[in-house]
């Protein structure tokens, strides 16, 4: 496998959610190499995106999302599940995919057919906000052997409230993946 370098994250929002598909989310947590299939992502486009963290501005909160690229921006909602993006775009843009599904590759054995149940399965949590994605316990990698897929286009879930933004189709699957968190 080969780690994604930070420069990886730093492109066009949409393109990058793309190319996770596929890639490897890895967690080393207390010698345990945790290694999950990324199949379901959304993207975020930055401050002009009325259903992206950073249309409220810079907040502590928000602070990573305007950060450099290769970050992870972890969050809690519904104060119980944890959620994790993948900051994107230069410094100060405010860009992120959430990492909605994941296929168990390596030691998962909870479910992760949704953002809050990956960072449950894979003890992802705020202890790994603001991290950088270029470390040796937490960060995304390439397959040994890529696959091929056709990737699916929808709208993003849960954000009604983002009146146009809505309606985009800014959220990508794998097509007849088993592990994606709704069709």
């Amino acid at each position: 496998m080969q780690k994604l370098p930070n420069t990886f994250y730093n492109r066009d929002t949409i393109l990058v959610a793309h190319e996770l598909l596929g890639k490897y989310l890895i967690h080393v947590n207390q010698n345990k190499k945790q290694i999950g299939k990324i199949v379901e992502v959304e993207a975020y486009l930055g401050s002009h995106d009325l259903a992206a963290h950073s249309a409220r501005g810079l907040t502590k909160r928000t602070a990573v999302m305007f950060g450099p690229p290769g970050r992870a921006y972890v969050y809690l909602i519904y104060g119980m599940y944890h959620c994790v993006n993948v900051v994107t775009e230069p410094e100060g843009h405010a860009s992120a995919v959430l990492i909605r599904a994941v296929e168990p590759i390596q030691d998962i054995v909870l479910r992760t057919q949704g953002p809050g149940l990956l960072c449950k399965a894979m003890n992802i949590d705020k202890k790994l906000h603001g991290h950088d994605l270029a470390s040796d316990n937490f960060y995304i990698a390439s397959p040994n052997e890529p696959s091929d897929f056709k990737i699916i286009k929808r709208p993003r879930i849960g954000i009604d409230y983002a009146k146009h933004w809505a309606k985009r189709l800014l959220r990508f699957y794998i097509k007849d993946n088993p592990y994606i968190s709704k069709k």
